[in-house]
């Protein structure tokens, strides 16, 4: 930018100033003009006639593509992880839940202080357990809380199974619920126990999934209890799940 100033006394200390163009064949001129339209400044500026070629704007746009797309790769593979961890969270949560009210009132079936309620195991099977426990101390397992029945239904409808406790539910998404019965010696009984007063311990084998699917994940495993014995056989879905067991010492059985 070329600039001319014309001489000072052809602008006065109150001249309003203002800014006009000249438009050239080769250059662009801005001039300066005081209150008496006397150009008191000149400027020449060189206009540059070239742009963008359509391969620098072509280029340009294939890396500003490059760079969109792999930021959406990345953030797109970090909420896919944030939501599957999500899932597999409120599983164990669900999982935990289950076990604390199982082995909570598992350990205590046969609470009988009185000697005179006939509390204990009332049904041992495979998938289900029935117990009974004086609590309030009076002599008989008919209060609220006393006989408790721990099983898997469909409670909700929602076409899969969860755990209930005499019928209501306690934890959802349970694929299996299995139980395994020791005697004073350690010896799983044969389900469903016959001889209920042999029975000194309780094994406990939950199987929990997520509550919704995982895309581009595959659940190939089975699972088995804690004696190897399989009770749930691979389901080849997108279903993440994970097992919990537990071993209870009945400590009032076997008085």
């Amino acid at each position: 930018m070329l600039c001319r100033k014309l001489p000072d006394n052809r602008v006065g200390r109150s001249s309003k100033l203002r800014i006009e163009k000249d438009v050239g064949s080769e250059a662009t001129y801005q001039s300066i003009i005081n209150g008496k339209g006397q150009k008191v400044m000149k400027f020449k500026i060189r206009m540059s006639h070239y742009g963008f070629t359509m391969t620098e704007l072509l280029v340009a746009m294939g890396i500003s593509g490059i760079v969109m797309a792999g930021t959406y790769s990345v953030y797109h593979t970090h909420q896919k992880s944030y939501a599957a961890q999500e899932q597999v969270v409120a599983m164990q949560q669900n999982l935990r839940a289950a076990r604390y009210f199982m082995e909570r009132e598992i350990r205590m079936a046969g609470y009988d202080p009185t000697q005179s309620a006939a509390a204990g195991i009332v049904t041992a099977d495979e998938n289900s357990i029935r117990v009974t426990l004086d609590i309030t101390e009076d002599g008989d397992t008919g209060d609220a809380d006393e006989d408790i029945t721990y099983s898997l239904s469909d409670s909700d409808g929602d076409g899969d199974n969860d755990l209930e406790r005499n019928g209501n539910l306690i934890a959802e998404n349970i694929d299996a619920l299995n139980f395994a019965y020791l005697d004073e010696s350690g010896t799983v009984l044969a389900t469903p126990v016959a001889s209920l007063e042999d029975i000194r311990s309780v094994q406990i084998t939950l199987v929990a999934r997520t509550g919704r699917r995982d895309p581009g994940y595959t659940n190939t495993a089975a699972y088995a209890n804690q004696q190897g014995t399989e009770i749930l056989p691979a389901q080849n879905d997108s279903f993440r799940r994970r097992r919990l067991t537990a071993q209870l010492k009945c400590r009032n059985l076997g008085f």
